[in-house]
């Protein structure tokens, strides 16, 4: 059987992925999700996930129509703590042992985000959800999956998509489309590539945190991207 090839891992996924056009949060998507940490659990690794909020609400949509921008990121940030629990839900169906900790208080829904406390859970073997991104308007997701990542001292950000890597224009705008395999966060940043916002990639480039792009919606992937299998585009 296959080993994890990081001792532990960072699971960047998007609120959209749980979405489906029926349902802004489709459980057998959700269930599906679960299946694929779990076969990417039993390699070894120790995994934390940082998931979005975009399926239920956006708040950098909400704010180009006039909502103030900080009111509207903290209504973003509470989306990401509905996904958070539907994650949770899902993953202890699986027999996963989980936990979610919030960067905004709630505590009779999840623990407050404690940095030694996340990484002795992760220790012992649980799935360790992050929500409420960084707990600061103004700041990504993305950001805050960077940011976990190097407080947990995690080996890899594995950044889940709905295409199967980093292109240099959008595929499904362009047929012509190329995909890259391996790119480095300057070209990324030069280059002005939608893999994560900027300010989460020079975080990844002044840390030297490696980020793995690669496309959810196949099963398997998040194992095989673990495992250390070539799939997806790598920026290091």
């Amino acid at each position: 059987m296959a080993k994890s090839k990081y001792r532990r891992v960072l699971l960047k996924l998007s609120g959209e992925a749980l979405a489906s056009g029926a349902s802004t949060v489709d459980t057998g998507i959700v269930s599906q999700i679960a299946d694929d940490v779990a076969e990417a659990y039993a390699l070894g690794a120790q995994i934390g996930i940082v998931i979005g909020g975009g399926n239920i609400f956006r708040g950098v949509a909400a704010s180009a129509q006039g909502m103030d921008r900080a009111s509207s990121d903290y209504m973003g940030m509470l989306a990401t703590v509905i996904n958070g629990l539907a994650l949770q839900d899902a993953f202890e169906k699986h027999n996963l042992s989980t936990r979610v900790q919030t960067a905004i208080g709630m505590a009779e829904i999840a623990e407050p985000y404690i940095r030694r406390r996340a990484i002795r859970h992760l220790e012992k073997g649980r799935v360790v959800i992050f929500v409420a991104g960084t707990g600061n308007p103004y700041f990504t997701t993305d950001t805050a999956a960077a940011l976990r990542a190097m407080e947990i001292n995690a080996d890899v950000i594995l950044k889940a998509t709905k295409v199967d890597g980093i292109y240099d224009k959008d595929p499904a705008l362009h047929k012509d489309a190329k995909m890259f395999e391996q790119l480095t966060y300057i070209d990324v940043l030069n280059r002005g590539l939608k893999v994560m916002d900027s300010t989460a990639i020079s975080l990844c480039m002044d840390n030297k945190l490696p980020i793995i792009c690669f496309n959810l919606k196949t099963p398997g992937n998040v194992a095989k991207a673990i495992a250390g299998d070539r799939i997806g585009t790598v920026v290091v």
